[in-house]
């Protein structure tokens, strides 16, 4: 029987999570969750107020907008942050039975708060391992509460990649197998600069994979772009939606053209909440530009024995929701996707499962499509039975 694992849900990082988590000498660098003068909560830190911390419920993005607005006019919340969050947002005990409530075998789960504080700490390399660091420990105790259904994903950083390699080979001994890394340049460096190579060695190594999910990071393009917002929030800027696909779609072209995929065969790569209709076009502009500018030139930009796109479909699998139609994405770019929920986000589904049953006249099935129902998700966490599962 086909397993259904959901490869996009959020786990709430409680008040002091990262302090409790972090070595007594860096506490003073972590991050915290504190109320302001009339009561709202944030993630902050040493004085910063970061991202409003709002109880999100699936399906209700307007809930989240009126939560922002009252705190914007200094207005108190509706409801404590404590008294509205549910235990089974922070609690993985009680995720088990939410798990049993919207159908799913099993999840990964990302951080909630992690994908928001990354781009305001890039300045302090030091707070951003503490805080990378304390989320990362509180990850392999998801993995033993979790008894085999819940998959945390680490957060980790390619910016010291001693300190990297020594988080992979941790993070692996505990049983997490994926960590969560920005699409986008690593210090001015892309993402196949020889200097990186240690780090995808070590994610290959190790059985870890890397995934690439909407973070406070995914912006692609010059600061000046996002500069137009008038009062932007830094954690929902407009451009960074409408081009929600460029950082990955980038990120994975200079992997698969760079030769990153071809030296690392083992290498395995997630995309998550990124979208994923955008991805047959990316596999033909990608073979296409590959193969015309290597015809100008006169030679091959890189020693591949395969199409670039081939690479990405040997090791990259895409979550999409059921919106998205991923049937017929598989079929114009290969069975690559993942179904996802996203919950609890607003943006995200009570009803996952059954979106994605309706599709297709109800023909979508888990026994007809058991990589989109979790097999994939499987693959990316090292569970396949084989050693890759080859795409159709």
């Amino acid at each position: 029987m086909t397993i259904t694992l959901d490869s996009d849900q959020h786990l709430f990082e409680t008040r002091s999570l990262w302090r409790d988590h972090a070595d007594p000498a860096d506490r003073d660098a972590a991050l915290a969750i504190v109320d302001d003068d009339s009561g709202n909560a944030w993630v902050a830190w040493q004085g910063t107020n970061i991202t409003l911390a709002h109880v999100t419920h699936p399906g209700d993005p307007d809930d989240v907008g009126r939560q922002q607005a009252r705190a914007r006019e200094g207005l108190p919340p509706e409801i404590r942050y404590d008294d509205a969050l549910p235990r089974d947002y922070w609690d993985p005990a009680a995720r088990l039975d939410t798990l049993d409530r919207l159908g799913f075998d099993a999840a990964v789960l990302f951080p909630n708060y992690g994908l928001a504080w990354e781009h305001t700490l890039s300045h302090d390399l030091h707070a951003t391992k503490v805080n990378m660091g304390a989320w990362n420990r509180w990850a392999a105790t998801v993995v033993h509460d979790g008894r085999g259904r819940l998959h945390p994903v680490a957060h980790l950083t390619l910016r010291d990649v001693d300190w990297l390699e020594s988080q992979v080979a941790t993070l692996a001994s505990a049983g997490v197998r994926l960590a969560l890394i920005p699409p986008g340049l690593v210090d001015d460096k892309p993402l196949s600069h020889p200097d990186l190579d240690r780090a995808w060695s070590a994610f290959e190594h190790h059985g870890v994979t890397p995934v690439f999910h909407i973070t406070s990071t995914c912006r692609p393009f010059p600061a000046a772009w996002y500069e137009t917002e008038v009062d932007p929030d830094p954690n929902n800027l407009l451009l960074a939606s409408v081009f929600i696909w460029a950082a990955p779609a980038l990120a994975l072209a200079d992997l698969a053209l760079n030769g990153v995929f071809a030296r690392h065969p083992e290498l395995r790569v997630g995309v998550m909440e990124l979208a994923a209709v955008w991805v047959p076009m990316f596999m033909q502009f990608m073979d296409g530009g590959y193969r015309f500018t290597s015809r100008l030139a006169g030679s091959t930009h890189a020693a591949l024995e395969m199409a670039p796109s081939d690479y990405v479909r040997r090791q990259v699998r895409f979550a999409a929701f059921s919106y998205e139609q991923p049937h017929r994405l598989a079929g114009a770019a290969g069975d690559l996707f993942m179904c996802c929920s996203d919950w609890p986000h607003s943006e995200g589904t009570e009803h996952a499962l059954a979106e994605y049953g309706a599709l297709a006249h109800g023909s979508v099935t888990a026994d007809d499509h058991p990589g989109l129902f979790g097999e994939h998700a499987a693959w990316l966490l090292h569970q396949d039975p084989g050693h890759e599962r080859a795409s159709k």
